[in-house]
């Protein structure tokens, strides 16, 4: 079990990262990287099958590969060991005897170091696998050993599983020890694909995303299904995935070790499917008092417990222990317990399921059934329901024609409630049917959400040139609404109105389709410049559409139009309510617009720990949902932030999976192309912002996305003109979007251009004018929560002011931008504050041996030349012109003595 892994390294070969673990494996090589000069304890957290120990694997082999004389020593907890005082680090130093209690703790660490890591020896790297079953007292030391030896050098790595696995004593001291956690998160759909494609299996996205759901993204349970279901399964329609086998044999010996009262109570539970409350669950299974039954279910794995404030509901733990449970319950038992499910469930669309699953043979009765109570779930706007009404409609329905008809809206209840990868599943099915209008809506609906707009324009083209709208006019309204969302993408405002305006008059405002429409119209509204018309008429949608499904959009529409109209508290509150998908069946479509535009508004007033929670679930629910069309937009926010803070690897990573190309719909572009700028800017990079947002400037974007409030572009763009010394272009630019701002009498905007016109003027010498329009600039965000344009104001300001200089005033101007950027972790620009205080010289920290005299700004300028800046780039990140750096290049070669870059790097090197 123990033993050197590398002896110094050369025995292990370079791994490649595991499939999707890129990431992780990155940030926990960085910490490990940190124990070579200061010894740490790192803690990788992960559930059961997530591959902590594959991930663990290739950072051990990634250390030995680095530092080939370096030690690496695993060794792995067992739970019957757990109570075995000193059992791992009898492992770590066979021979030795730790077991006695001795008096000094601090002598004991200092002494298990000389132990594995003798002074003047390699840096030493011990990994202890499943750490939740390791003796606390062997933790103890390795703590201690790690805290009294911090400069020896010595590497912890402990794997672990998340609570409540393992020793309760074990996991506290983990807890209390880890210089740095790490966790292990569940795959993504792109991972599974590629853990597919890796064993020969070609996975459509559909396949992959139900794959990952039915697993929770573990990989060691999908490796197993991939390995032992028929390939055949993972073609067409969604399947009935089973439990891989090992699950399956887990939970047979559970039951069989299990009395009957517990079995029947698990075996209820599974029939059930969603979470269900304890006298359901007693009627289904015929057990009369469930606690102990309960209690064992709950300890062997087979029922999980959620208290809730009405009721103590009860499911399996995931999908594979429910199919487990199900393998082991004949058809004629599992026929039994869903009639008498019929009897007691509360919901009439869970009643009618069950009847169709006790069901032998289809009942057009119970399918007529089914759509009814499926166009009274979409009327409201649960289209999560819906579809599962209309999928099961579909399924129990003799007519073929009819059986058709209801799969397409099925479908189209999955794609309205988020549900791509579900939706997808069955496209190859749709476009086997005789084309109809509804079909083709149905398949332009879900390529806008697979971000296709080339596909989608021409599929609702169709659509709506084969509707005939006097006989069904419902079906046209669908075509419409499509066409909303589908202009929504594109930022076609006024074409958005139009179609939003002609669903109403198909079908009248009070119409769910109608409604929808609308609650998406006042974003055409504002996109054209009609923002008080929009404002108003979220205002009126509110007499049309109730709360839950229906209103979870029109709060999504009118907190996205009042970030726009820089009503930020307004958006905040709106945006919070349209963001949780536990409406009655909610659309996730909609959570994701509310989450993207949520992480955007946070961002903007400062929060940005909240900002990247909420794009983080932004994004793992596009993973789950396969709604593309969204991603770019919360990268965008992610972006920013990390470039920001100067987490660059996650900044480069972010705008990667945000990218979009030229032929995306806008929606995606345009965010895409303000993350590039952000991580350019960020850099000093003003080249490389001019080229992210040169697309911005086509033709393609003059109108919406110009229109001032929605898309922050403009003023970088102009800024980046203005340190470039392209002043006449800027000039131009200005001029274009100031006089759109100014109509719109749109203060954040007009704020924003206000700092691009004052270094403008800067930049021309004029500095009367050039404090005039940052006064101004402040002046409009003076009573706006927008602490980030705050910061870029003074920032701009505080640089104006020195280069014409006014040093004593840039220190106060750039002091009040270092304090914003300070409170809101931009660590990126508090350092290039610092560089221009310091290169002011009001409030320069002297050194203790100064170079030479070089003044403060020389002194700037040499610093970042010293790391490898050229001229331009300096110019850049001082707001200098480059002859400027080079007088002052000059100056400092002069006083120092030398005659080139690579001395004065070495010099700077030197301290």
């Amino acid at each position: 079990m123990s033993g050197p892994v590398s002896g110094y390294g050369d025995a292990v070969p370079h791994h490649p990262p595991v499939v999707g673990r890129r990431e992780v494996v990155d940030d926990l090589l960085a910490a490990v990287a940190t124990g070579v000069d200061r010894s740490v304890l790192v803690v990788v957290d992960g559930a059961p099958g997530m591959g902590t120990t594959a991930v663990v694997d290739a950072v051990a082999a990634a250390f030995a590969g680095r530092l080939p004389h370096a030690s690496v020593t695993r060794v792995a907890a067992v739970p019957w060991e757990s109570t075995v005082p000193f059992g791992i680090v009898g492992q770590l130093t066979p021979g030795a005897d730790w077991a006695v209690d001795a008096p000094d703790s601090v002598e004991d660490a200092r002494s298990f170091a000389a132990a594995v890591s003798p002074d003047d020896g390699p840096p030493v790297l011990i990994v202890v696998d499943d750490a939740h079953d390791a003796d606390p007292e062997s933790l103890q030391l390795l703590a201690s050993m790690v805290r009294h030896v911090r400069s020896r050098g010595i590497t912890v790595v402990c794997s672990r599983h998340l609570r409540p696995a393992g020793s309760p004593a074990a996991q506290d001291i983990l807890d209390k020890a880890a210089d740095e956690c790490v966790t292990v998160a569940p795959l993504t759909v792109s991972d599974v694909s590629e853990l597919a494609a890796v064993r020969g299996v070609v996975l459509p996205q559909s396949a992959a995303a139900h794959l990952l759901q039915h697993t929770g993204g573990r990989p060691r349970h999908i490796v197993a299904l991939l390995e032992e279901t028929p390939r055949a399964t993972w073609r067409g329609s969604r399947a009935h995935l089973p439990a891989p086998a090992f699950v399956e044999s887990r939970i047979r010996a559970e039951l069989s070790r299990s009395d009957p009262t517990t079995r029947a109570l698990a075996e209820a539970v599974a029939i059930m499917s969603t979470p269900t409350s304890i006298p359901v669950v007693c009627a289904v299974s015929g057990v009369g008092d469930p606690w102990d039954a309960l209690d064992t279910a709950v300890a062997s794995g087979l029922v999980l417990v959620h208290h809730r404030p009405t009721a103590i509901l009860l499911e399996t733990p995931d999908p594979m222990v429910r199919a487990a449970i199900l393998a082991t319950v004949s058809l004629s038992e599992r026929s039994r317990l869903h009639r008498r499910a019929v009897d007691v469930v509360e919901d009439q669309a869970d009643a009618l399921a069950h009847i169709v699953e006790s069901m032998p043979l289809p009942d057009d009765s119970v399918s007529a059934q089914l759509v009814a109570l499926a166009g009274e779930r979409a009327a409201k706007g649960e289209w999560g329901s819906a579809a599962r009404l209309y999928e099961l409609s579909s399924r129990s329905s003799r007519d073929p024609a009819a059986r058709d008809e209801r799969l397409v809206l099925a479908v189209d209840a999955m794609i309205g409630a988020g549900d791509v990868p579900g939706a997808a599943a069955y496209s190859a099915e749709i476009e086997s049917l005789r084309e109809t209008p509804m079909r083709n809506a149905v398949l332009g609906y879900l390529a806008i959400l697979r971000g296709r707009p080339h596909e989608a324009e021409e599929r609702l083209r169709r659509a709506w040139e084969s509707v005939r709208t006097r006989h069904d006019p419902h079906t046209a309204a669908i075509v419409c609404h499509r066409q909303v969302l589908h202009n929504l993408a594109r930022c076609h405002g006024g074409e958005l109105v139009m179609w939003a305006d002609r669903a109403v008059e198909l079908v009248g405002a009070d119409d769910a389709t109608a409604v929808e429409a609308q609650s998406i119209r006042g974003l055409g509204l504002g996109g054209t410049g009609r923002t008080a018309e929009a404002l108003s008429s979220y205002s009126d949608l509110w007499s049309h559409a109730s709360t839950g499904a229906v209103g979870q959009r029109v709060q999504m529409g009118a907190g996205w139009l009042h970030l726009a109209a820089d009503r930020v508290d307004t958006a905040r509150a709106e945006l919070e309510s349209a963001s949780p998908t536990d409406f009655l069946g909610g659309s996730t479509r909609i959570s994701l617009w509310a989450h993207a535009w949520l992480g955007r508004t946070y961002f903007l007033t400062g929060e940005w720990d909240a900002a990247l929670r909420v794009v983080g679930a932004g994004i793992d629910l596009v993973d789950r949902s396969g709604s593309v069309l969204i991603a770019p937009l919360l990268h965008w926010t992610a972006t920013q932030i990390h470039a920001l803070r100067g987490d660059w690897r996650k900044a480069e990573n972010s705008a990667r999976d945000g990218d979009a190309g030229a032929r995306d719909y806008e929606i995606m572009r345009v965010p895409a192309c303000l993350a590039h700028a952000a991580m350019s800017e960020a850099r000093a990079d003003y080249p490389g912002v001019l080229r992210a947002l040169a697309p911005l400037t086509e033709e393609w974007a003059a109108d919406d996305i110009s229109e001032p409030g929605f898309w922050p572009w403009a003023d970088v763009y102009a800024n980046a003109l203005v340190v470039e010394g392209r002043l006449d272009e800027a000039e131009g630019f200005l001029d274009i979007h100031e006089r759109r701002a100014t109509v719109a009498d749109h203060r954040s905007t007009q704020a924003r251009l206000g700092y691009a016109r004052g270094r403008l003027h800067g930049a021309r010498g004029d500095l009367d004018a050039a404090r005039a329009s940052f006064d101004s600039a402040l002046g409009d965000l003076a009573d706006l929560p927008l602490i980030y344009d705050r910061a870029r104001v003074n920032f701009a300001y505080g640089q104006t002011l020195r280069r014409a200089g006014k040093r004593r005033e840039a220190d106060v101007v750039i002091s009040a931008a270092r304090e914003c950027y300070l409170s809101i972790g931009a660590s990126t620009y508090v350092a290039r504050c610092d560089r221009e205080l310091k290169a002011g010289g009001m409030r320069a920290v002297l050194r203790d041996r100064p170079l030479d005299a070089l003044t403060p700004q020389e002194d700037a300028v040499a610093a970042l030349v010293s790391t490898g800046l050229s001229n331009r780039e300096v110019a850049a990140e001082l707001f200098l012109s480059v002859k400027t750096v080079q007088f002052h290049l000059t100056r400092v070669y002069a006083k120092l003595g030398i005659r080139s870059r690579a001395e004065l790097a070495a010099k700077a090197s030197a301290g």
